[in-house]
C-alpha cells in the first residue's frame, strides 16, 4: 500500500495540472535546490540511470521540471522496450532519452524564451522504467549569483522568487544540493532552506564532489551531522566528471566507481552504507511515503475545503437541467424581471442594499438635478440682463402707436415679460434630460449574477425599460415646456407677490437717487418757455401741504386720489385746462411767487401716501410726485400755455413736448431728438432715424427714465415670481410623468413584452463562456470528489 502512496499523489498531480488548477493543491514533494554547478541534475541523472537533462554552459534549466520516477517490473516489456519517458504536454512516448532532452529544450524555450530568462510554469515528464524506485521530485532552476551574457538583470531575484514558491509550501521537503568542494558556510542552497524550514525538519542535505576535495580533508563531520544538523541528515555522492560524460561513460560503471569509492577511503567506509546514490534513491522514496502518510489528512481537509467552493461556484451558474421544462422556463423568467424591477425602484428610493458610500447614485443624483443643478441654473439667470435702456424705450414707444403715452403702456410690459420667461425654457427641458440620462444609468446598473448567466434576457428587459423611458421622455418635456407656455400666455399682473412687488418698484422710482439733471438752460430774467426760476419757484411750493380727507391724500384743488383717477381716466386735456385756469396762464413776473402745480420729483411729501398701494398710484396718475404729468413733462405741460401769451412765436406741439429750438440745449426729446443736422431734416425719415441710430439714441428724458426704471423693476419682480413657480412645478412634473410613471409600470412592461412561451429558449441562451466556466468548475468539482475518494480509502497504517 505504500508503494501505491506516490502513485496516488503522481496521479493527483497529473490530474489537477489537466484541469489548469496546478497548486490548488498542496502535493508532498521533492524540490531540488542548489547553486549552478553544484551537481543536481548530475544527482538526479544518476537515480533515474540515464542521460536525459539538458547542459550547457551558464544557466540550462529555465523552467521547473515535474520529474515523475514509476517502477514498472522487468518482465513489462509491451511494444518491445522497457524504459520510456512521456510528457503531459504531448501525447507521445519518448523511448530515446536523447528526443527526451531536445523536447525539454524546445518546451523551455516556447515557454521561457531565448534570452536566458525562466518561467515557474512547470515542464511534466513522467519516466518509466523497472530500474527507478516510486519518486516525484521537482527540479529546480539553480541559484545564481550575478547575471551572465544575455541574462536578464534581475535572473538572481526571479530564481529565487521561483524556488521559494516551491520550497515555502509545508508540504514540500527540501533537497539542498551542496558541493563538497566548498566551504557548507557558503551554501546557497542551505542558506535559503533555513530561511523556510529554519528547525531542519523538512530538509535533506546532498553532499556531491566528496571525491574533488583537497587532499587530506573529508566531509565526515557535516556527513555525520556534527556540523549543521538536519532532521533528516546529509547524504554524500560522486557524481560522473565531465570528462566521464563526454567519454559516455555508461552509468553502472559510474554507480561501481561512486560504491568503491566510498568503501575504500578510510574517512567514509564506516558509513559507506548510508551514502551514495542508490542509497539517496531508497531514502527519498521512504521519505516521500512518509510524507505522503503524514500529510493525507491535511489534503482530506484541503480537499473538503475545495469541494465546498467549487460546488458554491457551480450553483451561482444554476441549473441547465432546468431549461427544458417551458414552466420552469417561465417561472424563471418571471423571477428575473421581478428582481429586475424590484432593484429599480430600490435604486431611485434609496432603499437597494447595496448603496455606494463613495458617490451618489440612484434617486440621490434625481434630487441632485432638481436642488443643484436646475435650482443654481434658474438662479443664474438675470431677468433684464438682454434688455437695453433704447430696447425698454422702443418698446413703450411701439405699443402706444402714433399716440402719446400718458401712463407705463401695459402693452409693453406684456411684449418684455414674455421673452424673459421663455429664458426659462432651456434649463427646464435640461433638467427633464438629465433626469432620463440618470434613470437610463439606474437601468443598466440594476443588474444580478443570475441575470448576468443570460444575456439576451438582459438585454431585452434594459431595452424594454429604456423603451418605457423613451416614451415618457416626450409627454414630460411637452408638459415641461407647456408649463412655461402658460406662465407667458397670461401675465397676472394682479398676483399678491406683484402687487407688493410693483408698489415698491414705484416708491424706489419715486424716489430716485440724487444724481446731476441735465444741463441747465441759459440764465435769463424773461421766463422763457415759462421754466424761469424754476428752483425758486420749487423752493415756494415747499410752503404749500397738501390735505387730507379721511386719510386720504387730496390735490391741491381738494380733490381725492380717486376723483383724480376718474378725471384723468376721462380726458388729460380737462386737467391742463384746469391747471391754466389758476393763474398759470397770467405772465410771469421776475420775482418769485408763483406755485407750479406739481412739486419735484425730490420733494418728500410726493411720497407720503398712507398705504403702499397709494404710492403706486401716485406715481402713475401724478399725485405730487413723479408721474406721467410731473418733472419736466408737467413743466412742459405748463409753460406751454404760458407761451401762448408770453412768447407766442415759440413752436409747441399738441402732444406736450416741445421741440425746442437750436439754442436750447437738454430738450431734445421726441423723434426728433438724433443729431441738430438730420433731426431737423424734415425730407427723409430714414435719414433721421439712421442718425438717431448711430448716435446711440437719444437722451433720455426724466420721464423716460422713470418708465423704463420701472418696467424693468416690474418684470425683475413678475420674473422672479414665475422662476419660483418653475423651480417648483418642473421637479413635480418630471416625477410623476417619468419617475413615479415608470417605477409604477416597469414590471408591468416587463411582463407584457418578455414573458412569451415562444420566446423562453433564446431570452435562456446562455453566454457561451459562462457555459465553458461551468463545464470547468464541474470537472473540477468531479475531480476534487474523485481525489477525496481515494484518499479515504488508502490505509493510513504504517507498514
Amino acid at each position: 500500500m505504500d508503494a501505491d502512496l506516490i502513485k496516488l499523489v503522481n496521479k493527483l498531480q497529473d490530474t489537477f495540472h489537466n484541469l489548469g488548477k496546478w497548486g490548488e493543491l498542496d502535493m508532498p514533494q521533492l524540490a531540488v535546490v542548489g547553486s549552478q554547478s553544484s551537481g543536481k541534475s548530475s544527482v538526479l541523472e544518476t537515480i533515474v540511470g540515464r542521460d536525459f537533462l539538458p547542459r550547457g554552459q551558464g544557466i540550462v534549466t529555465r523552467r521547473p521540471l515535474v520529474l515523475q520516477l514509476i517502477h514498472t517490473p522487468a518482465t513489462d516489456s509491451s511494444n518491445g522496450y522497457t524504459e520510456w519517458g512521456q510528457f503531459l504536454h504531448i501525447d507521445k512516448r519518448f523511448t530515446d532519452f536523447g528526443e527526451i532532452r531536445k523536447e525539454i529544450e524546445q518546451e523551455t524555450f516556447r515557454v521561457a524564451g531565448q534570452n536566458k530568462g525562466v518561467s515557474k510554469l512547470p515542464i511534466h515528464l513522467r519516466i518509466y522504467s523497472p530500474n527507478v524506485l516510486d519518486l516525484t521530485l521537482v527540479d529546480l532552476p539553480g541559484l545564481t549569483k550575478i547575471p551572465v551574457g544575455d541574462q536578464p538583470s534581475d535572473i538572481e531575484k526571479q530564481i529565487r522568487n521561483l524556488v521559494s514558491e516551491y520550497i515555502t509550501k509545508p508540504n514540500c521537503v527540501i533537497l539542498a544540493v551542496s558541493g563538497a568542494n566548498v566551504d557548507l558556510a557558503n551554501s546557497e542552497a542551505l542558506k535559503l532552506a533555513r530561511t523556510v524550514d529554519p528547525q531542519g525538519r523538512r530538509t535533506i542535505g546532498v553532499l556531491t564532489k566528496l571525491d574533488l576535495m583537497d587532499a587530506g580533508t573529508n566531509a565526515l563531520d557535516v556527513l555525520t551531522g556534527r556540523v549543521y544538523p538536519l532532521k533528516l541528515g546529509f547524504i554524500g555522492v560522486v557524481n560522473r566528471s565531465q570528462q566521464d560524460i563526454n567519454e559516455g561513460k555508461p552509468m553502472e560503471d559510474a554507480l561501481q566507481k561512486e560504491s568503491d569509492f566510498f568503501t575504500s577511503h578510510p574517512a567514509y567506509r564506516n558509513i559507506a552504507h548510508k551514502n551514495g546514490t542508490k542509497y539517496l534513491a531508497r531514502t527519498l522514496n521512504q521519505v516521500l511515503m512518509n510524507h505522503i502518510r503524514d500529510k493525507l489528512p491535511d489534503m482530506k481537509a484541503r480537499l473538503n475545503t475545495l469541494i465546498g467552493q467549487a460546488q458554491q461556484e457551480l450553483n451561482s451558474f444554476g441549473d441547465p437541467s432546468l431549461f427544458g421544462d417551458k414552466n420552469q422556463q417561465g417561472a424563471l423568467i418571471l423571477r428575473l424581471m421581478t428582481q429586475f424591477a424590484r432593484d429599480f425602484v430600490s435604486s431611485i428610493e434609496g432603499t437597494n442594499l447595496n448603496i455606494s458610500t463613495k458617490e451618489l447614485s440612484g434617486g440621490a443624483r434625481i434630487y441632485y438635478i432638481f436642488n443643484d443643478i436646475f435650482g443654481s441654473a434658474l438662479a443664474s439667470l438675470d431677468s433684464t440682463q438682454n434688455l437695453e435702456t433704447q430696447d425698454i424705450r422702443t418698446a413703450i414707444r411701439n405699443s402706444t402707436g402714433p399716440r402719446p403715452s400718458l401712463f407705463v403702456p401695459e402693452t409693453a410690459f406684456d411684449l418684455l415679460v414674455k421673452p424673459q420667461i421663455k429664458l426659462l425654457e432651456g434649463p427646464a427641458l435640461r433638467c427633464v434630460e438629465l433626469v432620463y440620462e440618470e434613470l437610463v444609468k439606474i437601468c443598466h446598473s440594476c443588474t444580478s449574477t443570475e441575470l448576468q448567466r443570460f444575456p439576451r434576457l438582459h438585454s431585452q428587459v434594459v431595452d424594454v425599460v429604456s423603451d418605457l423611458l423613451r416614451e415618457r421622455l416626450g409627454p414630460t418635456s411637452e408638459y415641461t415646456q407647456s408649463l412655461i407656455d402658460i406662465q407667458a400666455a397670461y401675465i397676472n399682473t394682479n398676483h399678491p407677490a406683484f402687487v407688493q412687488g410693483s408698489a415698491e418698484a414705484a416708491r424706489v422710482v419715486a424716489n430716485p437717487p440724487t444724481k446731476p439733471h441735465a444741463p441747465p438752460r441759459p440764465t435769463s430774467t424773461e421766463p422763457i418757455n415759462g421754466n424761469g426760476h424754476a428752483a425758486d419757484e420749487e423752493e415756494e411750493s415747499g410752503d404749500e401741504v397738501p390735505g387730507s380727507i379721511n386719510g386720504i391724500p387730496t390735490s391741491r384743488d381738494g380733490r381725492s386720489v380717486s376723483s383724480t383717477v376718474h378725471d384723468r381716466s376721462r380726458t388729460s386735456a380737462a386737467t391742463l385746462g384746469k391747471a391754466a385756469g389758476q393763474g398759470l396762464v397770467q405772465p410771469k413776473p421776475s420775482h418769485h411767487h408763483t406755485h407750479p402745480r406739481h412739486s419735484t420729483p425730490g420733494d418728500p411729501r410726493s411720497t407720503s401716501p398712507q398705504s403702499t398701494r397709494e404710492t403706486f398710484l401716485n406715481y402713475f396718475f401724478g399725485q405730487n410726485g413723479p408721474g406721467p404729468l410731473s418733472g419736466q413733462a408737467a413743466g412742459a405741460a405748463g409753460t406751454g400755455f404760458e407761451r401762448t401769451t408770453v412768447a407766442s412765436s415759440t413752436t409747441f406741439v399738441s402732444t406736450g413736448r416741445e421741440v425746442g429750438s437750436p439754442g436750447e440745449n437738454g430738450m431734445h426729446s421726441g423723434l426728433m431728438a438724433g443729431r441738430r443736422d438730420a433731426a431737423f431734416d424734415m425730407k427723409s425719415l430714414g435719414r433721421h432715424i439712421e442718425a438717431t441710430s448711430l448716435d446711440g439714441g437719444p437722451q433720455l428724458t426724466m420721464r423716460e427714465e422713470m418708465e423704463t426704471s420701472l418696467i424693468r423693476s416690474l418684470i425683475a419682480s413678475y420674473f422672479s415670481i414665475v422662476r419660483q413657480s418653475i423651480q417648483d412645478l418642473v421637479p413635480k412634473a418630471v416625477m410623476h410623468f417619468l419617475v413615479n410613471h415608470t417605477s409604477q409600470h416597469v414590471q408591468n412592461r416587463l411582463v407584457a413584452s418578455l414573458y412569451k412561451p415562444d420566446m423562453f429558449g433564446d431570452l435562456l441562451d446562455e453566454d457561451e463562456a459562462l457555459v465553458a466556466e461551468r463545464t470547468r468548475v464541474k470537472a473540477l468539482l468531479d475531480a476534487y470528489k474523485d481525489a477525496f475518494k481515494t484518499l479515504s480509502e488508502v490505509n493510513l497504517k504504517p507498514a
